[in-house]
């Protein structure tokens, strides 16, 4: 193992694009290396990690598909390998498709959403936990789950099984966090709502969000930078006493 790192290390799963990158070169701008994840686009997961060491972090970019037990095993051995040590984990990969009513849904799609939107999550806090806990000789840290209003208010119509995997995450957040509440890990989960990403042309709709935003209260959608600054708050000494909450960035919805 190579010398431990004088930064506190932040890894984000999802980190090339949406709020997973804004959260990166948020957390290297206060003072984190950075550790991301992507499947598919790995120019923009470089772009991300430029943007971090130009900010005068270290970054690490790794493909892992979260569903994959194998691949976040090798994720985590990197860490270990070029950092030493992990302070912060993001659980933000999350995968929805496009726009449907449950019966439109083939099981194949049930079980993908499923497997990254809930039981990557799990995996990746699995091995967080195995380097955090105190109980394992761990000096602490934090885990916050990236869910989605979608799991308060259902997502009829377009994404019930999205939201049912983000339902998954959040009952999850709250047995994982009374788990390891005395070995030095906070978990807690922050709930967005419309918020201005590419993830809606995935869902078949770009402008998804600009359609619905008079229905929220503030009357707009938000920015990935507005719920990376809700990330970085949870992760901070800031909330020292804060874990198995969530945190909803909606605009009030």
């Amino acid at each position: 193992m190579k010398a431990v790192s004088e930064s506190p290390v932040i890894v984000i799963t999802g980190g090339s694009r949406g709020v997973g990158a804004a959260t990166a070169r948020l957390a290297a701008a206060r003072g984190y290396d950075v550790v991301l994840t992507f499947v598919a686009n790995e120019a923009a997961a470089h772009a991300v990690s430029a943007d971090v060491e130009a900010a005068g972090q270290r970054a690490l970019a790794v493909r892992a598909d979260s569903a994959d037990p194998g691949e976040i095993e090798q994720l985590f051995a990197a860490i270990d390998q070029t950092f030493g040590r992990i302070d912060v984990l993001v659980n933000n990969a999350g995968i929805i498709a496009q726009q449907s009513r449950l019966e439109g849904i083939g099981f194949q799609r049930m079980q993908r959403i499923f497997a990254v939107n809930a039981i990557g999550p799990m995996l990746c806090a699995q091995q967080a936990a195995k380097r955090m806990s105190t109980r394992n000789g761990g000096s602490g840290g934090v885990v916050i789950n990236i869910s989605s209003a979608s799991a308060r208010l259902g997502s009829p119509n377009e994404y019930v099984d999205y939201a049912a995997s983000k339902g998954a995450l959040e009952t999850f957040t709250t047995g994982f966090s009374k788990e390891v509440a005395r070995e030095g890990i906070r978990v807690c989960c922050i709930r967005p709502g419309h918020i201005y990403t590419d993830m809606h042309a995935s869902g078949g709709e770009p402008g998804r969000v600009d359609r619905v935003r008079d229905t929220i209260p503030m009357g707009r959608g938000g920015q990935p930078e507005e719920v990376a600054r809700a990330i970085l708050w949870l992760a901070s000494e800031e909330a020292s006493f804060v874990t198995g909450t969530f945190l909803d960035v909606t605009g009030g919805k």
